[in-house]
């Protein structure tokens, strides 16, 4: 075997050592918001929902309409079909992440009516109507939302999985008044959210520091 002293050194790509912020920011889909906007084409949830769907859905089929992210979808899903898999399969939003499956990571949290709750775990027919956000949802006109800003700008993530659902729930419990401000209260709000790399000390410093530039219409 050869002497490791001996080897000569790889050349490197400069563009694939590019510092872990840039790979963040730029390749993970701006802001450690963690989707894949990247690889997926930004018109590809749109272009999911405008194939046409039958007159009639089929058997074991309901036909439902969700506004997700201001746009409005009319889509044919089974009696059975999970939000999350109607979001990530059909309209191609995969920042929600499928975590545990059973509603107890909180990588899959979406804003349903303004109100945080697990994708995993809900039916995609009971929300015939409703108005949905996810994580791609919350930037407007190019600007990070505050809640992703501060996550960039505390360095609340390290893998990144279970960046996008934390957010999620950070703005929901930042917009809701009856939550209290002190951080033993945000760790409790937040406390359905796993982060199985234990950044919780930044992820508690990025929501408390957003506080007060989150509006209440967010």
């Amino acid at each position: 075997m050869s002497d490791p002293k001996n080897r000569l050194p790889m050349p490197q790509d400069e563009t694939a050592v590019a510092p872990r912020r840039n790979f963040l920011k730029f390749g993970a889909s701006g802001i450690a918001a963690v989707t894949l906007s990247h690889w997926i084409p930004p018109s590809a949830a749109e272009a999911a929902s405008q194939a046409p769907e039958p007159a009639t859905p089929a058997t074991g089929h309901q036909r439902i309409r969700l506004e997700v992210n201001g746009q409005s979808h009319a889509l044919d899903v089974p009696n059975n079909a999970v939000l999350l898999d109607v979001l990530r399969d059909r309209l191609q939003l995969t920042g929600s992440k499928k975590g545990c499956d059973h509603g107890q990571c909180g990588a899959c949290t979406v804003l349903v009516n303004g109100v945080a709750i697990n994708a995993c775990l809900s039916i995609a027919v009971q929300h015939d109507g409703d108005t949905i956000t996810t994580i791609e949802g919350l930037a407007e006109n190019g600007q990070l939302h505050p809640v992703q800003q501060a996550f960039w700008d505390h360095d609340a993530y390290q893998c990144g999985y279970c960046t996008s659902g934390q957010i999620m729930s950070a703005v929901a419990i930042l917009n809701d008044p009856n939550i209290p401000a002190d951080d033993a209260s945000v760790r409790e709000a937040m406390s359905g959210n796993i982060c199985r790399c234990g950044a919780y000390k930044n992820i508690l410093a990025a929501v408390q520091s957003a506080r007060g530039k989150v509006g209440r219409a967010s």
